[in-house]
């Protein structure tokens, strides 16, 4: 995949407009967790370092195309100049009179941090007029939102062909390595493991694999259309109906290639979500009528990292349980663990998604994993070897 790169932009002197993804978490104005917004920081350094000044554009949440202040990009701007060590300037939006005001005032070496770009439906719309207003303020577009490539939004697509195109970050450059070498030569055996909630989020990225892969390892909620595909009882865990089919060639494709399929031995059950103490875990072929399926057991957390623990390069997205409850949540963590200790043993580790990685990161494994991707919907579609809309508006493309 090549794209043109920021290293080779005429940087002094010019404006740079920056999409990053800083959609961090939030609770009562407070950042809980920055690791956006340290991902970008290589980035900006190296566009101040070349003499440009820089407008930082990003969404935060899911305002519905109006303003929150719940959802306002302040708390990211007071965070990024503690990291930096210098002032960035803050606007109270992304576009009209006060933003161009501040945008013409910034000189080499400044920052300025536009509001939530989410405030404005057009942005989500990928308005023209939007782009242009977005556009109006810069020289040079640079696009570092990994999180966000996939999508064909004003600030994405619009404004890069506003500025006659533009170039990725150095962000957005690791991933689209990490994802190319993954899907061009990785270190075998290769092992694939999936969660989440449903496998039709997943169809494409399995079938796109599956030449490439020696082990597929299947948790979350998607498992249990696997298993009743194969003629389990799944009680009243969550299914796919409409998806069995699916999972019945996938199973099929898999054993034409010669990959394994690692199913659940144990799963951790219970009447619902919302009934944790009542949580008991039983084998796989034992589920109840009336339970539900809520995470993987420690069965399968042990068979699991016996197949990690043989591979040479593992990709991980989706948790696998509902990791948001515990005790739900102690099949993630342990695969997480897993793969923190095979890592420092040269197991390349790639985890990808918004629950992974928070176990990841929660369990203070960060610094353990080879890569931590910071988008799971880009990196899917990166897995599906498809072209991202964000990237094709910047020119160049897949080679």
């Amino acid at each position: 995949m090549k794209y043109p790169v920021v290293e080779n932009a005429e940087l002094r002197g010019r404006k740079v407009f920056l999409r990053a993804d800083l959609n961090v978490p939030l609770k009562d104005g407070v950042i809980t967790n920055d690791t956006r917004i340290h991902a970008i920081l290589p980035t900006v350094r190296y566009l101040l370092d070349h003499g440009a000044s820089i407008i930082i554009a990003s969404h935060l949440g899911r305002p519905g195309g109006t303003r929150n202040p719940e959802l306002s990009l302040a708390p990211v701007a007071d965070r990024l100049s503690e990291l930096l060590g210098k002032k960035v300037f803050f606007a109270p939006d992304c576009i009209g009179a006060r933003v161009n005001t501040l945008a013409a005032s910034l000189e080499p070496g400044d920052i300025l941090l536009l509001e939530n770009l989410r405030f404005h439906p057009e942005e989500k719309e990928g308005d023209m007029d939007f782009a242009r207003e977005l556009a109006s303020n810069a020289d040079i577009y640079v696009n570092d939102a990994f999180g966000t490539i996939h999508r064909s939004h004003a600030s994405l697509t619009g404004v890069p062909e506003v500025l006659r195109g533009g170039y990725v970050g150095l962000l957005v450059q690791k991933e689209l390595k990490v994802f190319g070498e993954m899907l061009s030569s990785p270190a075998r055996p290769f092992s694939l493991l999936l969660g989440g909630a449903k496998v039709s989020d997943k169809i494409q990225v399995i079938e796109n694999l599956l030449p490439r892969l020696d082990h597929l390892m299947i948790g979350g909620g998607m498992a249990f259309t696997f298993m009743m595909e194969m003629g389990l009882n799944v009680g009243t865990s969550l299914l796919e109906f409409d998806r069995l089919g699916a999972a019945r060639k996938i199973l099929d494709d898999a054993e034409e290639y010669g990959v394994d399929i690692h199913l659940p031995v144990d799963i951790v059950v219970a009447p619902s979500a919302g009934r944790p103490d009542l949580a008991e875990t039983v084998p796989a072929d034992a589920i109840p009528d009336r339970m539900a399926g809520l995470d993987i057991g420690p069965g399968t957390v042990e068979e699991f990292g016996k197949i990690i623990r043989k591979s040479c390069t593992v990709f991980w997205n989706g948790p696998m349980g509902v990791f948001e409850i515990p005790p739900f949540d102690s099949g993630t963590r342990g695969i997480a663990m897993a793969l923190a200790e095979v890592s420092g043993n040269g197991t390349v580790s790639v985890v990808g998604g918004g629950d992974s990685v928070r176990a990841v990161m929660e369990s203070g494994l960060g610094d353990r994993i080879t890569f931590v991707s910071t988008g799971g919907g880009a990196s899917l579609e990166l897995l599906q070897d498809s072209e991202l809309p964000a990237l094709v508006a910047l020119g160049g493309g897949k080679q």
